[in-house]
């Protein structure tokens, strides 16, 4: 993907330089890229990446970053990065207008999860899994590419953005709200995720959403912990809409 993007690049330094965005291949894993903010001054960060999932499903996939719980994958222990929801939803839409090019992938946002977390500006991972066939396939990641740059070279819709609470990794509900409903999507906590959640992370997540009206949730997935979640929720002042 980023090969392709800097054909119609200037590159100056480790820099290439573009009309509407520039384009940065990092030294380390992207999921490690806490350290971004030292050296470059952008006012938002979207990472091109591949997917991998144990099930082998082909999925092109995006989402925001963050830890409920212990960083094993790069970025601090409870700790959540400030979501991307307008570029999300206009990605995720372009996505699907295109997925007649796409017919084997699934397309879908992944929850929240992994580094980078340290970031002060708003974060997304764009990625095509979900293995070294799909991630060599020039035509596949030109592709991808290609709809990458239709959305930043256009108009950013805004939104109404929500938090989102329950459901699976990869969560239809709030998939569909992306491509179907009005709102944008801040951060989302699955329900697996949900045990870890305390006043104190409750509070990080707000903080790293304050672009946020709602609270959406997933009422059939969200198991034992939803009346927690609807106490927490209770001391805001964010609109509650079950899915």
């Amino acid at each position: 993907m980023a090969n392709f993007l800097s054909q119609e690049m200037k590159k100056e330094g480790d820099i290439y330089h573009g009309k509407y965005y520039d384009l940065l291949i990092i030294p380390t894993p992207a999921i490690s890229a806490d350290w971004l903010e030292e050296k470059y001054d952008y006012d938002g960060f979207i990472f091109l990446s591949k997917h991998a999932a144990e099930s082998g499903a082909l999925a092109l996939t995006c989402h925001s970053t963050g830890n409920f719980s212990e960083a094993k994958f790069g970025g601090n222990d409870k700790q959540i990065a400030v979501p991307h929801p307008f570029i999300q939803k206009t990605y995720l839409q372009t996505l699907w207008k295109n997925r007649s090019v796409f017919s084997d992938f699934q397309i879908t946002i992944e929850a929240t999860h992994h580094g980078p977390t340290a970031l002060s500006k708003p974060t997304i991972f764009i990625e095509i899994g979900t293995t070294e066939k799909q991630w060599t396939d020039v035509t596949l990641c030109n592709s991808v590419a290609t709809l990458v740059h239709q959305v930043m070279s256009g108009h950013i819709k805004a939104s109404p953005t929500a938090i989102c609470f329950g459901g699976t990794h990869y969560p239809d509900k709030f998939t569909n709200e992306l491509l179907e409903g009005k709102y944008s999507l801040g951060t989302v906590v699955p329900k697996h995720a949900l045990d870890n959640i305390d006043e104190n992370l409750f509070s990080e997540i707000l903080s790293k959403n304050k672009m946020a009206t709602t609270a959406l949730l997933d009422w059939g997935g969200m198991g034992p912990n939803k009346q927690k979640i609807l106490e927490l929720l209770k001391t805001t002042n964010l609109e509650v809409i079950r899915l």
